[in-house]
């Protein structure tokens, strides 16, 4: 029998989780440098390598951090928790925090020394906070016992984003989730049987997104044509990019690379994050975008969609499916559907990382007999080829079916996303398959497998995009990290605070100057020479 879960529901404290990517060196995956495991391989496999299903010698116990969706919250009968430990030997013990408590709890459970072995959904950079301390596993040391996440390293030549991760030490602290490809999911939706009511193209470029927001202003005077969700963080950060700027969702630092001057500069006081924000001002004030963009909830954004009072509306592969179609169905006529992600001032240009969120180890782990077990079981389970088809579709004949060429399809009685809408089943809700802690990553083939013929469409718009350069490293050692954390927030809040202002009309551009004393006052010039101190410095040392 399974004995009952610990089941976390919150308390409140914890530590800051604002972020900074680190850096550098072209080395391969891991250092594998001096590492003692003798006494730590009970339960391992002493024949395990890629492409070999892991199963541990003997039955073990793995805890792990879950975060729990609400839409899809977790189930101790799930078919997922089973088949894991049929293949593994290994039973999963899940400490679940909900989605809204999570970071906090995290931080509190790392703080304490009562973090379970394995702390999943971390975002590359949520890691720093907790490098210091000692509390959490420098995981590059030990790569060499994960063979698939080597060989995905390899094969798909990783290293550069990989690199990105590396602290003052030259070690990294997250296993990332790793994409052979950049993937883009975000950009703008339109009603698009409006536009071909008034002979409109879809627009290419944020000048043609404002041209159309302008015909579709003059079709109906009393609308916005662009309400917008996710509180505007979503647009600015898909737009920024194209602008030579980050915003938005994409402003997680208050650095931004210039690759014409090889330095950082301060991100919200560069010259083009005045021309983005220039654009999104002229939209709001010329009614072409609601000023509510930037406040309302998703539940407003998407009714004002629904019946009518907007035309476009930020969007994903999934929101177009779960919320916007089954509403503008009402409306007679009205179809919906994903504009390719529009080019602006610096081309047809995509920022991205082959990244995603992964994985922290705790410290303590190192310490197990069972160590190596259970890095085995993290490389087979979050890395490999079997593993990630297992931990998305299911389990075939059960769940989906596998044709001679490969294709897959759910069973007709399960339901994910657009396939077999209306199913009795649920492939999430009550199989625990194709779940954030789980499922992401891996080959294109496999990322693309359960999109629409519409969303494969919307990805090969993607191809033909200039990929721009990765920033450089600049990681930060503790002296220096305290320093920045004394500006960092302060300043963040002085531009998002601003951002607003200037793009509503409460705060009129010709302050531009004033608002770079503003930051400069805060600490800006400090910070950004900091930052770049701690460049060359890595640089220097490292290559």
């Amino acid at each position: 029998m399974r004995t009952k879960w610990k089941r976390t529901l919150l308390t409140a404290v914890a530590g800051s989780l604002v972020v900074g990517l680190a850096a550098c060196s072209e080395e391969g995956a891991g250092t594998g440098s001096g590492v003692n495991l003798d006494g730590k391989k009970t339960a391992s496999m002493a024949d395990y390598k890629a492409g070999v299903q892991f199963k541990a010698t003997e039955p073990l116990d793995v805890s792990l951090l879950f975060l729990d969706q609400s839409h899809y919250p977790l189930k101790e009968d799930w078919l997922f928790w089973k088949e894991v430990s049929q293949r593994t030997n290994i039973t999963i013990k899940p400490t679940v925090v909900p989605y809204s408590d999570y970071d906090q709890k995290r931080g509190l459970l790392i703080s304490s020394g009562d973090a379970p072995s394995i702390i999943s959904k971390t975002y590359p950079g949520q890691e720093e906070p907790f490098v210091s301390s000692g509390a959490i596993l420098p995981v590059s040391d030990y790569v060499d016992l994960m063979p698939n996440f080597k060989d995905k390293v390899e094969k798909w030549k990783l290293q550069p984003e990989l690199n990105t991760l590396r602290q003052e030490d030259g070690k990294f602290y997250v296993l990332p989730g790793l994409h052979e490809k950049v993937q883009q999911d975000y950009t703008l939706a339109f009603r698009t049987d409006e536009l071909q009511r008034l002979g409109l193209q879809t627009p290419k470029n944020w000048d043609d997104v404002y041209t159309v927001l302008k015909a579709i202003k003059a079709a109906h005077p009393d609308v916005y044509p662009l309400s917008d969700r996710f509180e505007g963080k979503s647009i600015l950060n898909i737009a920024a990019q194209t602008f030579g700027a980050q915003a938005g969702w994409g402003y997680v630092k208050n650095s931004i690379w210039n690759e014409d001057k090889k330095q950082f500069e301060f991100a919200g006081a560069t010259p083009e994050y005045k021309q983005l924000i220039e654009f999104f001002s002229k939209l709001v004030e010329e009614g072409l975008m609601d000023p509510e963009s930037f406040t309302q909830k998703d539940d407003a954004a998407i009714q004002k969609f629904a019946s009518g009072k907007s035309y476009a509306i930020s969007s994903n592969a999934q929101n177009i499916i779960n919320d916007y179609r089954p509403n503008v169905s009402k409306i007679p006529g009205a179809t919906v559907a994903k504009i390719p992600v529009p080019a602006g001032p610096k081309g047809d240009v995509l920022r991205g990382s082959r990244l995603e969120n992964g994985l922290m180890v705790s410290a303590k782990l190192a310490q197990s007999d069972k160590f190596v077990a259970t890095m085995q079981f993290i490389d087979w389970l979050w890395y490999s080829d079997e593993a990630q088809e297992f931990t998305k579709w299911g389990v075939k004949g059960t769940t989906y079916d596998k044709d001679a060429s490969g294709k897959r399809a759910l069973k007709p009685e399960i339901a994910f996303g657009g396939m077999n809408v209306g199913a009795p089943k649920n492939l999430q809700r009550d199989f625990g398959f194709q779940g954030g802690v789980f499922s992401y990553g891996g080959p294109t083939e496999l990322v693309q497998s359960m999109f629409t013929e519409e969303e494969l469409a919307f990805q090969k718009t993607l191809a033909d995009k200039k990929q721009l350069p990765l920033a450089p490293p600049a990681p930060l050692n503790e002296e220096e990290r305290e320093r920045a954390g004394l500006w960092e927030t302060p300043l963040k809040d002085l531009v998002t605070q601003s951002t607003l202002q200037f793009i509503l009309g409460q705060r009129d551009l010709s302050t531009w100057d004033a608002y770079v004393k503003e930051l400069e006052a805060k600490g800006s010039n400090d910070y950004i020479e900091l930052v770049n101190s701690a460049h060359k410095r890595y640089k220097e040392k490292n290559g």
